[in-house]
């Protein structure tokens, strides 16, 4: 193999995972949309591409194995080949994720007027913001904005640290009293038992939704901070 056969390759590992990061950026913004829309056929589809993102994770590891074992590469380019390999289990993960929204659109809406307000769309908007991010810098080789990715997350986490202690003081407002009727301080209202189920379902779908969420805007800090280290090897980002 010549030596413009392994830059080519490598250049091409590059392209390769900035695709697939397009791909599985789609796979979620298409995720939230079916699940904030109830779109059951989008729905659908995102669930059935996953298996184009599970393919697409395997190639790249494939190219990235054959890299190592027939050029043997060293310091930067090791690191980025190295860097490559993990980024795409990040990406394959999201795409899992997005997967997961997809599923809840099966279920039920996030609409239940018992739940506390909960504006989903800007948190999936705050995720997504940061998967962009991160895959601009990685195909950019951009180190400042890795940090920038990272420095972010911070206002997703307390976005959806304040989704969870909202759901959890609209449960302590809820009570069931002695004739099995539960009883809601917040508004003097009642809700039959028969009803708590659907609504516990509700609140569990919630709390769950807002923590895949979370979770991508987690792997979004991961695929920074191991481009970073590509670049730089800087491990400050690295968990």
């Amino acid at each position: 193999m010549t030596r413009e056969d392994y830059r080519y390759r490598l250049e091409r590992l590059r392209e390769t995972v900035v695709a697939m990061g397009d791909l599985v950026r789609e796979q979620f913004a298409d995720g939230c949309s079916a699940l904030f829309t109830g779109d059951r056929d989008l729905a659908s589809d995102v669930i059935a591409r996953d298996r184009v993102v599970n393919d697409r994770s395997l190639e790249i590891e494939r190219e990235c194995l054959d890299l190592l074992a027939l050029y043997q590469p060293v310091a930067g380019d090791l690191r980025i080949v190295v860097a490559a390999f993990k980024i795409v289990t990040d990406l394959e993960r999201v795409g899992d994720l997005a997967t997961n929204l997809a599923e809840y659109t099966r279920d039920a809406t996030v609409s239940d007027p018992t739940l506390p307000d909960v504006d989903f769309e800007r948190i999936a908007a705050l995720a997504l913001e940061q998967l962009e991010a991160a895959i601009e810098a990685f195909f950019d080789e951009d180190p400042a904005a890795c940090r920038a990715v990272a420095d972010r997350d911070d206002e997703l986490d307390r976005r959806c640290e304040a989704v969870t202690e909202r759901v959890g003081r609209r449960l302590i407002e809820l009570r069931l009293d002695a004739d099995g009727r539960v009883g809601d301080r917040s508004l003097g209202a009642e809700i039959d038992r028969r009803s708590l189920g659907p609504l516990l379902a509700d609140v569990s779908r919630t709390l769950v939704i807002v923590r895949d969420i979370e979770r991508v805007g987690d792997h979004a800090v991961n695929v920074a901070a191991r481009t970073l280290y590509a670049l730089e090897s800087d491990a400050s980002l690295l968990a």
